[in-house]
């Protein structure tokens, strides 16, 4: 159905994006054909069905003010990276345009209407990541759950 989506490969790809588009997601999973075909995410601790896929918003908010959107792409891509880690083999980002629906039980956005426009490429992950390390100030660590 999806498989011949377009990959971003540079942390500037995903961060072109978000510049030209608004209502853009990510989200962390096998993929498009899998997510389409079931319809919708779940709460892992209930199990109870959620009313769309949970995923993370990438479109720049009013307070971030004139800061660089490259860096608030790292910010929104960096803040999940684990993902994959901790859901297994598979477990991918991709890029996505939606309809917010309400939230899931992390206050994650719940998305309907999708639209998948692109992977998001490892090595963009990994710019994402360099980026946010390399913050100078206040910068501190996030700690998230299956995180090194």
């Amino acid at each position: 159905m999806h498989t011949a989506l377009t990959t971003l490969h540079t942390l500037d790809d995903v961060a072109d994006e978000v510049r030209r588009q608004k209502h853009l997601y990510v989200r962390w999973s096998l993929g498009p054909e899998t997510d389409l075909r079931v319809g919708s995410s779940r709460d892992e601790l209930t199990g109870v069905p959620l009313p769309g896929l949970s995923a993370n918003s990438l479109d720049v908010e009013p307070w971030w003010q004139e800061r660089p959107v490259r860096i608030w792409v790292a910010r929104r891509l960096y803040d999940y990276c684990h993902l994959p880690r901790h859901r297994g083999t598979g477990v991918r980002p991709w890029l996505l345009q939606g309809r917010e629906c309400g939230r899931g039980p992390d206050n994650e956005p719940l998305v309907r209407e999708v639209k998948p426009l692109a992977w998001i490429a490892p090595a963009a992950i990994d710019e994402a990541m360099r980026v946010i390390e390399e913050q100078p100030g206040p910068w501190g660590p996030v700690e998230r759950f299956g995180q090194p």
